[in-house]
């Protein structure tokens, strides 16, 4: 699969007191990311939890490698796929210059609105797969 690439800028609000980038951001960041990705596919999460379907993230394995400075042009490059007919994985960088900063492993899946889990139907597997 072709990687997806968002672009973030750093900017002064998303930095702690020592300048660099605050550490839940990048998982900001990498929502921002996955967010853009399922519309880009087609994907209508309003329209899902109309029909009492729901995206849930069950696990976040992250890795800080290198901060992020105010003012740095940064690179989420995504990767994912149906990993199951239950899971939707992202494996997902944030880079600058092409040097990764943040690595992370996010697993997905779908579940009703009354908090059932469920397999991902058909239609949004089939999405995934383009």
């Amino acid at each position: 699969m072709t990687p997806h690439h968002f672009p973030i800028t750093v900017y002064y609000e998303d930095t702690d007191m020592a300048g660099v980038v605050y550490y839940a951001n990048y998982l900001r960041y990498i929502e921002r990311a996955r967010s853009t990705i399922v519309e880009e596919i087609g994907l209508d999460q309003v329209a899902m939890r109309e029909k009492g379907i729901v995206f849930v993230i069950t696990r976040v394995e992250a890795d800080y490698i290198s901060p992020a400075r105010m003012a740095d042009r940064l690179d989420v490059v995504t990767t994912h796929q149906a990993a199951s007919p239950v899971r939707w994985t992202f494996d997902q960088e944030v880079q600058r210059d092409g040097q990764v900063l943040f690595r992370a492993h996010v697993v997905a899946v779908t579940m009703t609105t009354t908090g059932k889990p469920m397999r991902l139907p058909a239609e949004i597997r089939a999405a995934i797969a383009k």
